[in-house]
């Protein structure tokens, strides 16, 4: 019994390994490593997409993921998503990204010598792969791994470090905005557009309070009852269910909660005429961009126009000036117009016009 117990488990080994490297080799990956500690409870993978221009940076996301298989998924879409964000805004590094799959009923202290272990993890792979904040994780996170590696981004500001990388993520989605408010209406502001923002906590937060000083109007939902009502009471922002966003009447809609958003059941909906938001992975599939130039909606892709807190924290990888990494930020503005100008030249839709970019610079020439 237990020889078949342990053919069965070999069998089913070989085909998850089979299945991992057709999908490293789809999207030309480089590393993947596994973590497992039963004394702290972690379960991490880091996923290095590319190392050409430099070391990778990326945040490390803290997701109660249903299962190993769609951790690794996670882990491998949005390490390839940092590869691209590094190139298109020019930065001399590479893209990763960590997920660790959160246990259940995590205490304070549990949760701190998980992260010191995640540290020695990240330590382990000799530079290769420099961690920071992404979703679920927060300051303190980063304070726990920094007292076990020196790869390490973004956490206490009283420790030398930039501190949380989300206004910097916001002010970079507002100049995204911007971008594509001048190319689809050729208007210099905002004043008087109306924008659905999905999903308002760090990222979704900032960049409300950024579109209500410069004269929006705001739709907001989130799954957190709490951050839409400080949306209202700072801001003066409508809101609606979360399944009723997409069909808002707006100008433009801001994906800022997690990925895939954008699918074949969501763009029917749709009922704007920019997509423009912080969240990764925005689209389900790059059929789905084809699917928005059909129905004549911009789509400013996400890894371009969702840069800024990436930018910041790789200026204090260098050594950090905050009016260095804000003026970086600010152009995304110029960024966010050329694939859209280009885009409308090649008559192509936005995704496929900045892979071509990024893949031009890492590769020599646009993926087939």
């Amino acid at each position: 019994m237990r020889r078949a117990e342990s053919r069965a488990a070999l069998e089913l080994i070989q085909e998850v390994f089979v299945d991992l490297f057709d999908v490293a080799d789809d999207l030309y990956f480089g590393e993947i490593h596994l973590k497992s500690d039963p004394a702290s409870g972690l379960r991490a993978i880091v996923a290095i997409h590319d190392l050409k221009l430099g070391p990778a940076i990326g945040g490390c996301r803290f997701y109660e993921y249903p299962n190993s298989d769609a951790a690794l998924r996670d882990a491998l879409r949005l390490a390839r998503g940092m590869s691209y964000k590094a190139a298109i805004s020019n930065l001399p590094h590479g893209g990763g990204k960590a997920v660790i799959m959160r246990p259940p009923d995590l205490d304070d202290n549990d949760r701190r010598a998980l992260f010191e272990s995640y540290g020695e993890f990240v330590d382990s792979l000799n530079g290769n792969y420099i961690t920071c904040e992404d979703v679920g994780t927060c300051v303190d996170d980063m304070d726990a791994v920094k007292s076990r590696t020196d790869q390490v981004l973004g956490y206490n500001p009283d420790a030398g470090s930039s501190g949380d990388p989300s206004p910097f993520t916001a002010f970079g989605v507002r100049r995204g905005i911007e971008a594509a408010a001048k190319f689809r209406w050729d208007r210099d502001d905002l004043e008087g557009l109306h924008i659905a923002i999905q999903g308002v906590g760090s990222v979704g937060y900032y960049l409300a309070g950024e579109l209500h000083e410069l004269g929006a109007s705001l739709t907001v939902t989130d799954i957190d009852e709490s951050a839409v009502q400080r949306c209202v009471d700072e801001f003066g922002a409508d809101t609606v269910a979360p399944d009723d966003i997409y069909g808002v009447d707006c100008d433009i809609f801001a994906p800022c909660a997690l990925g895939s958003a954008i699918n074949e059941e969501t763009i029917p909906a749709l009922n704007c005429e920019v997509i423009a938001g912080s969240a990764n992975n925005q689209l389900a599939t790059n059929q789905h961009g084809v699917a928005l130039r059909e129905r004549d909606i911009v789509y400013a892709p996400d890894y371009a126009i969702n840069a800024g807190g990436l930018i910041n924290v790789a200026q204090e990888f260098r050594g950090y000036d905050a009016q260095t990494a804000r003026k970086k930020t600010a152009a995304i503005y110029d960024t966010v117009l050329e694939i859209l100008e280009r885009a409308q030249r090649e008559t192509l839709p936005t995704n496929l016009v900045a892979d071509r970019i990024v893949e031009e610079r890492l590769y020599g020439s646009a993926l087939q």
